[in-house]
């Protein structure tokens, strides 16, 4: 979250935004679609959609880097202009066999303050409708957990949807398996369905914020054990349309705390359950993309206005290349975007008052991006957040402008 801006926002501004997820939420309901030029063909296949895995390919070696600048403030209060190199990423990959092939990534953030992961596994093709796969894997709740790459995406920042209620990038040590069906060469079928570790303890309690945190319960313990020996079950759907669209609904959940100790109940078990939707659309030259999710996390009696048992958000892309050609032999596109954007950590109402429950934030972020080359971007974005607190006062504005590159290798 940033930090807050002086800048009063008109009120129908966060009512435009407000419409365009409610049309974002009735667009979803009737229509499948594909997303922006930089996506893959389905989110199934995003981790093997990169430049470094040729078709020919025994063994590769590949990654991405993100660096950005940024200028923020918050109710008056400047921060001033800074840098950050945000990631740098390594892929391995390594066709074993006609039926087996490996992949990993080793991700660097910050620097080096933060090392991860996020993903190393295993894939044994049966056929295109049964592939099993075991290793770390990417739970495949949403379309952006799959598909997190930053050359992928014409905004520095993810979406808060993505990040804040379903915890991208979430990986967790599992087996399961996918699979594909075309029943012609306009229409096709994905599913994935694993199981995982799951979230663990800190989903409520471990939050700096002081709320349910999904992503809090990510932890390195994970890659391990399970905290609980209770595996969490995650699994989707998508309808594909080759060139023009996806279509995907997507579940996760399981027990999320201490409730198993030894083998002994020392507690009950408590839950936090996930389901998604994503859409990517493309329409002339008009490119959509966008999920909504909402979270039910089984809180401790007496808590759950505190810290929130119901959680939702959404968001939409909308972007519209506005030039293409050719640059150094490589096809190059210039294009422009808005985001829309809203999530709300406290989905009820005061008992003793009947008042909503605030702790919401409302996101506007128009931007420009150019890519010289497929795989690489250079993005300029402007983001306004409305920040509302857990009492309901008057949002806080946060405004500042993102510039970034990105690109794989």
């Amino acid at each position: 979250m940033m930090r807050r801006c002086g800048c009063r926002a008109a009120s129908w501004v966060r009512a435009a935004v407000g419409v365009g997820l409610a049309s974002f939420t009735t667009l979803l309901a009737g229509v499948s679609g594909v997303g922006a030029q930089e996506t893959p063909a389905s989110a199934q296949e995003g981790i093997y959609a990169r430049p470094f895995i040729g078709a020919e390919s025994s063994a590769s070696f590949g990654g991405y880097a993100e660096a950005n600048s940024k200028w923020f403030s918050d109710e008056g209060v400047e921060d001033g202009l800074s840098f950050e190199m945000r990631r740098f990423n390594l892929f391995f990959f390594a066709s074993l066999s006609d039926r087996l092939r490996f992949i990993s990534e080793l991700e660097f953030e910050d620097g080096t303050e933060e090392i991860t992961l996020e993903t190393a596994l295993v894939d044994f093709r049966i056929s295109s409708a049964l592939v099993l796969r075991a290793g770390v894997i990417l739970p495949p709740i949403g379309f952006l957990n799959q598909n997190h790459d930053s050359p992928r995406w014409d905004w520095v920042e993810r979406p808060l949807v993505t990040t804040a209620i379903i915890p991208s990038t979430l990986s967790e040590p599992g087996v399961g398996a996918y699979g594909r069906f075309d029943f012609s060469p306009t229409w096709a079928l994905t599913w994935d369905a694993y199981l995982t570790n799951g979230l663990g303890a800190g989903v409520v309690g471990g939050s700096e914020e002081g709320r349910t945190d999904l992503a809090a319960g990510k932890s390195d313990e994970i890659f391990s054990e399970d905290n609980n020996g209770s595996p969490a079950v995650s699994g989707r759907l998508a309808l594909i349309r080759p060139g023009r669209g996806e279509f995907g609904v997507s579940y996760y959940g399981g027990a999320y705390n201490d409730f198993r100790v030894e083998g002994e109940e020392v507690a009950p078990r408590r839950r936090v359950d996930l389901a998604a939707l994503d859409l990517g659309l493309t329409l002339g030259r008009v490119e959509l993309r966008g999920e909504a999710a909402r979270a039910w996390i089984d809180i401790p009696p007496g808590m759950a206005e505190l810290f929130g048992s119901r959680q939702w958000g959404g968001h939409l892309d909308i972007v519209v290349p506005f030039w293409t050609g050719e640059l150094d032999g490589s096809e190059a596109r210039l294009s422009a975007g808005l985001r829309v954007e809203r999530v709300d950590f406290n989905d009820g109402s005061f008992s003793s008052t009947g008042r909503s429950i605030g702790d919401e934030v409302t996101v506007l972020s128009p931007g420009i991006a150019f890519r010289p080359r497929p795989g690489s971007v250079l993005r300029i974005n402007y983001r306004y957040e409305w920040v509302e607190d857990f009492v309901g006062n008057d949002p806080a504005q946060v405004a500042g402008i993102q510039v970034g590159i990105a690109t794989y290798f």
